[in-house]
């Protein structure tokens, strides 16, 4: 990793840009940093700001292997499935309505895409950081406290690549943390701007059985007290638990997963299984698990899906960034050429 980042910034000319701004958010381990609530903050900031945003995404672990581009959302409707978007595109298309999401191994080609068809006028790179084949204005980095100082690169560690790496982003967004001990950890990474994430878990929402989509929020909330099973599939499957036991849930047992992995019908059974077993009433999971739960088909338990909803301390910092990086684009539309 170091030597393609020298290669780059020798040689700038070799990454690609897009008409547009790009806003990359990303992170410096494998997994569990709170990205993707960063990314919806943004994508949803965006759109209330009158833009039209493109998630722009890899689409990690399709199971079908599309050429191209898949269009997940076109800033009106999902129109992609599970097998051709990944996990996370679908969620994050489903969390921000009014956002284009596209995913592509080649972010270039899927934000000419976005621009030339579907309008957006901003890009969101999904889990940048790496990409270093386009170009971005602005790069906010995503992690927990103590992650990046404290970790070891793969295969010792977590950490996708050294830690003087952090000092090429312009912001770091802490998760779970104040402003104060965002700035710390900012100033130990070499990082000039900083803000605080704080994560909260909203209300829970039935999951259909029928792959038509997650239930509208607020429907079949179950009081606060109420058994329930904790089920994920995410990368670290015990925060998920744990914050559901904060909120004041009663969790009686909890089945983790792999991330992004592919509910099969025996798990189902099997999940059914240990509901009963612990006298849960009803299971509880993630967004993301929501999704692939749908597609397994028809779910012979009560299943809901509990979103997670981030705060930002200090609550400008992130998005005047955003907006500064926006003019500041604006502004010089023959560099951009």
């Amino acid at each position: 990793m170091r030597v393609r980042r020298r290669r780059y910034e020798r040689r700038p000319d070799r990454q690609r840009r897009l008409s547009k701004p790009v806003i990359s958010v990303g992170n410096l381990s494998v997994g569990g940093t709170g990205k993707s609530p960063v990314v919806a903050a943004i994508a949803q900031w965006l759109i209330d700001q009158g833009h039209r945003p493109a998630i722009l995404s890899r689409g990690y672990a399709r199971q079908a292997n599309v050429d191209g581009v898949v269009v997940v959302a076109d800033g009106h409707t999902v129109v992609s499935t599970l097998d051709r978007s990944g996990d996370e595109p679908l969620m994050l298309a489903r969390q921000v309505a009014g956002a284009i999401v596209c995913v592509s191994p080649d972010r270039y080609l899927a934000g000419t895409l976005a621009e030339q068809q579907l309008g957006a006028s901003v890009h969101v790179l999904d889990d940048g950081f790496q990409h270093l084949e386009l170009a971005r204005d602005l790069d906010v980095l995503v992690t927990t406290m103590g992650e990046i100082p404290n970790g070891k690169v793969l295969p010792a560690g977590r950490l996708r690549e050294p830690m003087d790496a952090a000092a090429r982003a312009q912001l770091l967004v802490v998760t779970d943390a104040t402003a104060g001990a965002a700035s710390s950890e900012a100033w130990a990474l070499g990082i000039s701007q900083s803000c605080g994430a704080l994560r909260t878990l909203g209300a829970p929402a039935a999951v259909r059985n029928q792959g038509s989509g997650i239930g509208d929020q607020g429907a079949g909330i179950r009081e606060r007290g109420s058994k329930i099973l904790a089920v994920a599939g995410i990368a670290h499957p015990e925060r998920f638990t744990d914050a559901l036991r904060g909120a004041g849930w009663d969790v009686t047992g909890a089945m983790p997963f792999p991330d992004h992995h592919r509910y099969s019908r025996s798990d189902l059974t099997s999940i059914a299984t240990k509901a009963v077993s612990v006298g849960a009433t009803a299971v509880f999971t993630t967004d993301k698990d929501a999704v692939r739960f749908e597609a397994a088909g028809d779910i012979p338990f009560q299943l809901y899906r509990v979103p997670m909803t981030v705060a930002f301390d200090p609550p400008d910092v992130l998005f005047e960034a955003v907006r500064a990086t926006i003019a500041a684009s604006a502004s010089a539309p023959e560099v951009r050429r």
